[in-house]
């Protein structure tokens, strides 16, 4: 049984296409990780998914449960953390948390541990009687992706997650989304962090004008390439050439017989392959 399957998922908005027939599965307790530019269509697949947008054609499922004739049951699976911030802001970060948990089902005792073991590993727990509206702009992001774990979803969305994080806070909220994965909860990320989707994923789809162009492991689709890189400056222009080994690289730089204003010898990462795959950079 597979947590998600996606099957010829195609959005249009009058004369656009969005979605141009995407298909994807997710096996259960994996993190999957959509990669992409602006525009790509990454927000457009979590709003299918979560029942926020309808599709023009295809057909999704939860644990077979097909997404779109039994939108409630497959909602109840599913928790979301959007890139748009929608918290109650008269309230206070607690009673945010409160009705969330209570609008899923959860005592008012599994809130309260939740909520300050969530708020504490935030870093908000003194302020977690305060109105959101006093927040910062980074604080809300925080409160907004600790609200989505709080009823412990089977199937975590997480779209553009650490917008507006600090590099801190960055790296412990990929440490608990990891610990959310290892208990069995399935993550389907979107995300244009190259770095975050090269760290925290299982797989990771290259997904660029509507299309998926590339689905593999991370190191797959970097092993495509090679594993070390050689950047060649000459003047503005950039190339960039991909070797097996350390050894063939340093061959190339010495035998260069152009001239070029820098060489950088370097491993090859997730970047290099989606540039190649797109032809553009995330």
């Amino acid at each position: 049984m597979l947590a998600i399957k996606v099957e010829n998922l195609i959005k249009r908005y009058g004369a656009i296409t969005a979605l141009k027939g995407i298909s994807f599965s997710v096996k259960p307790g994996e993190l999957f990780a959509l990669l992409g530019p602006n525009g790509a269509g990454k927000t457009t697949t979590i709003r299918i998914l979560c029942g926020l947008t309808r599709p023009t054609e295809g057909k999704a499922f939860f644990y077979e449960i097909d997404v779109f004739k039994r939108p409630l049951q497959a909602k109840k699976m599913v928790g979301l953390v959007p890139q748009a911030i929608n918290l109650d802001l008269e309230l206070t970060l607690k009673e945010n948390l409160l009705i969330h948990g209570l609008l899923f089902g959860l005592s008012h005792e599994q809130i309260r541990k939740r909520s300050e073991k969530l708020l504490r590993f935030a870093e908000l727990w003194e302020r977690a009687n305060v109105k959101v509206k006093t927040l910062s702009g980074g604080m809300r992001r925080r409160l907004l992706i600790i609200r989505a774990l709080l009823h412990e979803p089977r199937i975590l969305f997480l779209d553009e997650p650490t917008v507006g994080l600090d590099p801190h806070i960055r790296r412990k909220l990929w440490g608990l989304i990891k610990s959310i994965q290892q208990k069995g909860t399935t993550i389907l990320l979107t995300t244009h962090y190259i770095e975050e989707a090269e760290f925290l994923a299982d797989r990771v789809a290259f997904i660029d004008a509507g299309r998926l162009v590339a689905l593999d492991t991370p190191q797959a689709l970097i092993k495509q390439l090679g594993e070390y890189a050689v950047d060649l400056v000459r003047g503005t222009e950039l190339e960039t050439r991909f070797f097996p080994s350390r050894e063939d690289a340093e061959e190339f730089t010495l035998k260069l017989s152009q001239k070029v204003e820098s060489v950088i010898l370097r491993r090859v990462n997730l970047e290099d392959a989606f540039v190649h795959f797109t032809g553009r950079k995330v």
